[in-house]
This record gives C-alpha cells, structure tokens and sequence, in this order.
C-alpha cells in the first residue's frame, strides 16, 4: 500500500498538484498481486467527521483518469456531507478494472486496506457496487455502510438518492418556472440505473413527459415498458426541446461541446461531478438563465442513508424527512447563487466551506 499525504515535502508532480489544488489531506494507493486488486482511496476532509463516501469500480482507461476521478469525487463527498447536514467528511474509493474481477477474495482483500486506515475511511456502494460486496468488505472492517436489510443494514441507498434529487429537481423548476409542479414538463432522464429509474418514477407520477436515453438499451427497454416514458436516441438528447435535463449516469456531460446545445430552464440530475470545468461551465449555465442544481447537493439522499446506518439509531422515515430537506437547501443555494450573481455550484461550495470553517474552530467528539 501507498500512501500519499498532501502534508509531505516531495518533488512537484502531477499528482500532487492535483492534491494540492483540490487541498486533499490524504490519497492511498491500493495493490494486491495475488487477487489482481487495484484501488484508490481519496480522503479529501476529515473536519466534520470520518470521510464517508462510496466506492466505485470502473475500466479506467488510464490510471491518470482513475486518480482524477477519485479526487473529484471525494471533493465533492465533502462538500455534499456538509450541505446534507451531516457530521461526516468526504472521501471516496475507486477500483481500477472491469466489474467481472470481482469475489469474496477481491472484495475482502480492499476491506483490509479500508481497515488499515483505522476509520478515517468509510465506505458504501457505488457505481458497479452492491450490497453483497458491502457484505465482504464488512468481514474485514466495520467501517462500511450499505449492507443488506437482512444483514441489519440500510440496504439499497438508490431510492433515497432518488427522492432527494427529486426533491431537488422541484426545487430548482420553482426557482426557475415559478412553480414546483413538474406536470406537464418535458424532462429527459440521461442514465436508467439504480437511482434513475427511480426518479422516473417519481416524475411520471407527477405527470411529467419524460424521455430517456441509456448506453443499455436491455435497461432501456425495461424502463420504457414498466413507466412508459419515451426512448431517445443518446446522440441527440442535448438537443432537444426540454424544460429539464436531468444527468443520472455518469459525469463531465456539461461540457464544451455540450453546453451551448442545450435547450433547457434547468439540469437537475444525480450523476456526480456534471460541469467538466466547474468554473468555466458554472459561469456559463448563469449566463445563459439555466438554473443549475448543484449534484452534490440534490443527489445526498443515498449518503444520508448510509450515514444513519454507519452512526447508528436507523430510522427510515427520519431518512426520508432529513432528505426532503434538499428541497428548502436548494432553494437557499439558488437564492444565493442569484442574489449574488455567482455560479450555484460556486454558492454551494461556499456554503458547504463555511459549515467546515465553522465547525473546524471547535472541538468535535470524534
């Protein structure tokens, strides 16, 4: 094991720029020759508390990818930890290599790496994670959430994340349409997976015209049957005529060549880390009158599920009423974002930042 601290005095390099500029306190790099395991663990802030975030497995093209996204996401854990009210930090973990590597020796062998951090790290589910590989990484530390209800667990995160991005998406169609009925609405659901299916539930009981689109067209199919929302083409989504686009699979897909085909009041979706360049893309959705609900914020749901299973006392209908609350945070962060005339992504940073500043000035019971 790696490890690599943001503290340490080492010649200048990419990684550590990348360290330094997003201010992580901590990267571990994981290998196993004999079970062909490699991981990457990013602890971005431990201020507010242990840093929870999920783990996600992934063919990386390059291991230069793989590092930049475990960056992003534990910066974002830390910020989406804040918002949600949590008293949590941000971390998050990445294994390089196609899902299919995966058994019990795989998944076992990265418990004991999450272990060995003696719980600055906490882990869950994530892209291409389940339950049952919770359950391994639990024989080997208990500092993993998202286990199975049989098991004591919470279970399935994907429908709180779902209900807490819906909650969002209401509030962001008020801000933005003066009201928070989404019946009628023309919103395009990018991504059919765990949490998407779910809001697009959500959304055609609402009475909403919803359009999906999915790089699996078996998912797509199964959706399109059970809801009966309208299949399109993925190559043209950003070009239709929509109120709401709503980003559920994976992130970067407001970008350069995106953003000025777009043709939409408002991105409210779960995907992580949406605007590829968050400065340049932030600036330009308030530009442009697009109001933008910051993912981080809407998608916290699944976080403040398996954070109520990892500090004990799970209450489900507590988790769904502290979800709910995405609703009035997103309305603040939008408020802001417009009163100030700044980015709601840069609102919602600076908000999250000012909670940690805060509560790093006093001593906390961890």
């Amino acid at each position: 094991m790696l490890e690599i601290k943001a503290t340490e005095t080492v010649r200048e390099s990419s990684i550590f720029g990348q360290i330094s500029t997003m201010d992580h306190e901590q990267v571990v790099i994981c290998h196993d020759q004999p079970t062909g395991l490699k991981a990457i663990i990013g602890i971005h802030n431990t201020v507010l508390g242990p840093a929870l975030g999920g783990t996600r497995m992934w063919p990386y093209a390059t291991e230069e990818e793989a590092i930049t996204d475990v960056l992003r996401l534990s910066r974002g854990m830390t910020f989406k930890n804040s918002l949600a009210g949590l008293n949590l930090g941000g971390g998050k973990a990445v294994i390089l290599g196609d899902p299919s590597l995966k058994n019990e020796a795989f998944m076992r062998r990265f418990g004991r790496f999450i272990e060995s951090l003696g719980g600055r790290y906490v882990t869950a589910e994530d892209v291409n994670m389940s339950t049952s590989d919770m359950e391994y990484i639990r024989m080997e530390t208990r500092h993993v959430a998202g286990l199975p209800e049989i098991k004591g667990g919470a279970g399935d995160p994907s429908p709180v994340t779902a209900f807490g991005t819906y909650m969002g998406m209401k509030a962001a169609a008020k801000k933005a349409f003066g009201s928070d009925s989404l019946n009628g609405k023309k919103i395009v659901v990018q991504g059919v997976g765990q949490v998407g299916k779910y809001l697009i539930e959500y959304l055609v009981k609402e009475g909403a015209e919803v359009m999906i689109t999915d790089i699996f067209e078996d998912k797509l199919k199964q959706v399109a049957k059970n809801t009966g929302a309208t299949v399109v083409d993925p190559n043209v989504i950003y070009d239709l005529n929509m109120d709401i686009y709503a980003p559920c699979a994976l992130g970067a897909t407001i970008n350069d060549e995106t953003i000025d085909r777009l043709k939409c009041g408002v991105i409210a979706g779960a995907a992580n880390n949406q605007l590829k360049d968050e400065a340049k893309h932030g600036k330009i959705l308030l530009e442009k009158g697009i109001v933008y609900a910051p993912d981080f914020l809407i998608n916290a749901g699944g976080v403040i599920n398996v954070g109520a299973e990892y500090l004990g006392g799970y209450i489900k209908e507590m988790v769904y009423q502290q979800t709910e609350k995405i609703y009035d945070t997103c309305l603040v962060i939008l408020e802001k974002s417009s009163n100030e005339n700044i980015p709601a992504q840069q609102a919602a940073i600076e908000t999250a930042k000012a909670r940690i500043t805060a509560m790093g000035k006093v001593k906390l019971p961890f």
